[in-house]
């Protein structure tokens, strides 16, 4: 059977062998970049199952490499664990609103970090195995099996998570979702981020529904819903 394959983006050489040996060590394949043009030719030729990302590599910096890889069809839906000394949470907040699914923070245990690439992993397999019905509401459509979302027949580029949080409020319209909710659905219960991410998301996810943003509402003091068929 093919081992996971998983690609690591750090410039830091000490550091970027610590994981390749313990990735290694835990049943992984992995591939090393240490700069972002190269992690980018990397990504599209071997179509990692995760990709481990440092922020401050050279070339182009991580946060350019995760759009880059959000806005390609070939890379778009592989999870991407930002890993970075920059812990502020407006850093955070830049990276998850550019497609991050999970964001570690320098200096890590790397018994934690191999945890939460597990739960990124797991989390990916089950949108991608999961009911294969099709979802249609407000004309937005979403196809689990295919992983595609479309709204009258013009297909939406959404990122892994947004596509779950998407796929959550879809499925039971008129229902309001606190945060907290949002987070375990979309991002994982195993996941430690700020409320405020979901914010960023559903920010993200109204722009690109255009003109039919409003299909998302905010419940005031509760959090969102998908608004209900007329």
């Amino acid at each position: 059977m093919a081992k996971t394959s998983i690609l690591i983006v750090e410039d830091d050489r000490p550091l970027a062998r610590v994981l390749e040996y313990n990735l290694s060590n835990a049943g992984y394949e992995t591939y090393v970049s240490t700069d972002g043009q190269d992690a980018l030719n990397t990504a599209r030729l071997k179509l990692p199952k995760l990709i481990v990302l440092d922020l401050m590599i050279p070339v182009i910096d991580g946060l350019e490499v995760c759009r880059q890889l959000r806005a390609s069809e070939e890379t778009r839906n592989i999870p991407i664990l930002m890993l970075t000394a920059k812990g502020e949470e407006s850093d955070q907040l830049v990276g998850f609103s550019l497609g991050a699914d999970d964001y570690v923070v320098k200096p890590f245990s790397v018994k934690i970090l191999l945890e939460r690439i597990k739960v990124l992993l797991r989390r990916h397999s089950q949108v991608v195995q999961n009911d294969p019905d099709l979802v249609t509401c407000g004309g937005v459509t979403i196809d689990r099996t295919k992983h595609r979302v479309s709204m009258e027949g013009r297909g939406l580029d959404l990122t892994p998570s947004e596509f779950r949080l998407l796929d959550t409020l879809i499925r039971q319209p008129g229902r309001a979702f606190d945060r907290s909710e949002l987070i375990d659905a979309a991002l994982g219960a195993d996941t430690l981020v700020l409320e405020r991410t979901i914010d960023v998301h559903i920010r993200s996810l109204r722009k690109k529904l255009g003109e039919e943003n409003k299909l998302i509402q905010t419940v005031r003091g509760i959090g969102y819903r998908f608004r209900e068929n007329s």
